[in-house]
């Protein structure tokens, strides 16, 4: 179904002050038109998750001095102020570059894909319509697992004892769920508008 004849449905609806018998092709209007806007609002949740992993500053955190640590600097709680300190000598750089990259990249990935997915729905036809969004989706889901997992393996290997995992990590972890599932929507969506 075109977009534009779900819009000019959706206000025939309206104009009849929403008291118009509900026809199996008014359902399908209101259905499609609740789906799409659970897909965008999935979708923003995604983005608001994985730039909260990134750029917030708790990947790992020490459980004695209070001192979080991110992929992009490690902090300490002095005089009532945190200060951004160096990551010791000990930490592997290269992976801690993939990290970065990777986590930018899913950021940039899922903001790509829902301008593209709002783009697809006026100007692509009906069997192509979310292709690319879902395949941008699983780009950021797959640049997410690959931060998340070199973290995991390389990272804090011989300090469990003195801390844990933080909330980004775990957010992390959450985005990549939540991004494969929106390809995976995306993907039988687009099966279904094609036949």
């Amino acid at each position: 179904m075109n977009f534009a004849v779900i819009r000019r449905r959706w206000r025939r609806i309206r104009l009849e002050g929403g008291r118009s018998r509900l026809t199996p092709a008014n359902w399908s209007t209101v259905i499609m038109l609740v789906l799409l806007a659970a897909i965008f609002v999935l979708h923003i949740a995604c983005i608001i998750i994985l730039l909260t992993a990134t750029i917030d500053n708790a990947w790992w955190i020490f459980t004695a001095g209070n001192m979080p640590t991110d992929i992009w600097a490690r902090w300490i709680f002095v005089n009532n102020s945190w200060h951004s300190v160096d990551f010791p000598q000990t930490y592997p750089q290269s992976y801690l570059q993939a990290v970065q990259a990777s986590s930018v990249l899913a950021c940039i990935f899922s903001i790509i894909g829902i301008f593209v997915f709002v783009a697809q729905l006026f100007t692509l036809a009906k069997g192509q319509r979310f292709l690319i969004s879902g395949v941008f989706q699983f780009f950021a889901c797959l640049c997410i697992m690959i931060a998340a997992s070199i973290y995991t393996d390389q990272f804090h290997t011989d300090e469990k004892s003195l801390g844990s995992y933080g909330h980004c990590f775990i957010l992390a972890w959450i985005a990549f769920a939540l991004t494969f599932l929106s390809s995976v929507i995306y993907f039988v969506l687009r099966k279904k508008t094609a036949e």
